[in-house]
């Protein structure tokens, strides 16, 4: 026997535990002698053999973390699902209701150009924070093979066959949700903005004026998006009348939007005054092409995706 396997048997015994060191010394030895004699029947020569069988057993940390039943990964499939589901879960609002809290905190106090940057490092940190932890959590319980006495998988967890539906449930609740909320703020921020004038009163964002026709004409047409995105669901997929309505839609909830913030009709006054870096007409004019363009990228982008769809349904 040479020094590589030598080398071999000591790099592989470094890191098992020094009671179980000689019994495995032992028997990796005389494996290896096994196998090499069994490769010289077949003619090869000893130090070609030896070669072979030491390449064929691979990394000696791996053999070793084998004898020792150490793992090396840091989340096992026992845990990885539940470890995935939660990060989903956590990621999917918290760094989001974090980030607002931060912006409204900073804005009411009179930090509004700071606000917007504060809000992304603190969404950024937060998401960081999740990761960690909750993957140091799952790393422990791996090590410690503790039980999550998780209810066992079943065949009546196997979702429906919904191979040609396009729009699930999911989608649904997710459109519906976001069109819910949308319609709820824009009467919330006229009696509850968490924007306070100067006499520790309410200050609503949107201009109030906007109340004698756009306002309600802006979520009569998110009322019926939301009746669009039943029909969507109901049909399972896009159709070419849904996605004329959906353009339609879009153009009657885009078109006035971009013409009240081209106009500087959006806002209310006294809530541009009070940030001095909004009320600058240069920055207040940057917003509104924030706004405009994004708008449009939005809505032009919903339009063609949903005409695809159509349009791949038919062919």
């Amino acid at each position: 026997m040479t020094s590589l396997t030598d080398r071999y048997l000591a790099a592989t015994l470094r890191t098992v535990p020094a009671a179980r060191r000689e019994e495995i010394a032992t028997e990796l030895r005389g494996s290896i002698e096994d196998m090499i004699d069994g490769r010289r029947a077949d003619g090869r020569d000893a130090e070609a053999a030896e070669r072979e069988v030491l390449t064929e057993l691979g990394n000696p940390a791996k053999l070793a973390a084998r004898y020792a039943d150490r793992r090396l990964q840091l989340i096992g499939p026992t845990y990885y699902l539940a470890w995935e589901r939660l990060m989903k879960l956590l990621l999917s609002f918290v760094p989001a209701v974090v980030a607002l809290a931060v912006g409204l905190a900073e804005g009411t106090d009179g930090n509004g150009g700071d606000a917007i940057g504060k809000a992304v490092v603190a969404a950024i940190q937060t998401t960081v924070n999740i990761g960690f932890w909750v993957t140091l959590v799952f790393a422990v319980l791996e090590r410690t093979n503790a039980k999550l006495d998780l209810p066992e998988w079943t065949v009546d967890q196997l979702p429906e066959d919904h191979t040609h539906r396009q729009i699930g449930l999911v989608d649904l609740a997710a459109s519906v949700g976001w069109l819910v909320l949308v319609i709820a703020y824009l009467p919330i921020q006229h009696f509850r903005s968490f924007v306070p004038d100067n006499d520790g009163g309410n200050l609503p964002i949107l201009d109030p004026a906007l109340w004698s026709f756009w306002l309600p004409f802006l979520m009569v047409v998110l009322v019926a998006s939301v009746g669009l995105e039943f029909a969507k669901y109901r049909a399972g997929r896009w159709t070419w009348p849904l996605v004329g309505v959906n353009a339609a839609l879009n153009v009657a909830f885009s078109a006035p939007l971009i013409w009240l913030i081209s106009t500087d009709r959006l806002f209310n006054p006294d809530f541009v005054n009070r940030w001095e870096w909004l009320s600058q007409p240069e920055n207040l004019n940057n917003v509104a092409t924030l706004v405009v363009v994004g708008t449009v990228l939005i809505a032009g982008w919903d339009i063609i995706d949903s005409s695809i769809k159509a349009y791949r349904n038919r062919h």
